[in-house]
């Protein structure tokens, strides 16, 4: 039998056929690895929430307070938390008094593994933890978004968890940047959407147009309309 190879018109219609194939299976694919990285993030902060009512049953049911004003920041809460995570790190010996600063820190669930920007910014934390958990109401209500990061914060007042009247609408840690939809903006912007954790435990991935306005009209979970009390979701 006489044997015939491919001739060149057949060969370029099956590579036209294959980048066809791997131009319209290409973005399934990338939204699958999207998909399996924001449920993941999502398991880190169940993870997280469990740290969180560990150390409540330890300290009389009251939530994270070491007198930081910044403590919301994800470089700075994870001290108080890090003995329920059992996270391995420590102060950098070259700032022990910086909080924002570590050695030997092995961020496993406070990271995102959709947030390229953590590792570099903020000491490779991904989530930010509400500043009304310890500031009462009425201080909640008179700050603006300044006194968040400058300014002249309140001080801390220690906040049970008994002052929450809405846990399944109360965010208390949340993804600081939109990871998910390629929108880097924070809890300042109304772009993008993040995963959430409750007071109650459980997370919900929310746009930022499902979060309810704070006092200072952003979706901000730091500035709740009255703090602990109040709703961040509908």
């Amino acid at each position: 039998m006489e044997r015939r190879g491919f001739t060149l018109i057949e060969l370029l219609v099956v590579i036209a056929i294959v980048a066809i194939l791997a131009a319209l299976l290409f973005p399934v694919f990338a939204r699958a690895r999207e998909a399996a990285r924001k449920a993941v993030c999502a398991s880190n902060l169940r993870q997280i929430g469990l740290a969180f009512a560990l150390y409540g049953g330890d300290y009389d049911d009251c939530f994270p307070d070491n007198d930081d004003p910044y403590l919301w920041m994800g470089r700075r809460w994870r001290w108080p938390l890090q003995p329920y995570l059992a996270m391995p790190g420590q102060r950098d010996p070259g700032g022990p008094g910086d909080p924002n600063r570590s050695a030997n820190f092995s961020p496993q669930i406070l990271i995102c593994p959709s947030d390229p920007s953590a590792p570099a910014k903020y000491d490779s934390t991904s989530s930010g933890y509400s500043a009304a958990c310890y500031h009462t109401a009425a201080q909640v209500n008179a700050m603006a978004t300044i006194d968040l990061y400058a300014g002249a914060p309140p001080p801390c007042v220690s906040q049970s968890l008994a002052a929450v009247e809405l846990p399944a609408r109360k965010a208390m840690v949340s993804e600081w940047s939109a990871n998910h939809t390629n929108l880097p903006d924070g809890w300042w912007s109304w772009n993008g959407a993040r995963n959430t954790l409750f007071v109650d435990g459980h997370v919900k991935y929310l746009q930022a147009s499902q979060i309810n306005p704070a006092g200072n009209g952003f979706p901000d979970i730091n500035l709740t309309v009255n703090g602990l009390s109040g709703a961040d979701i509908p």
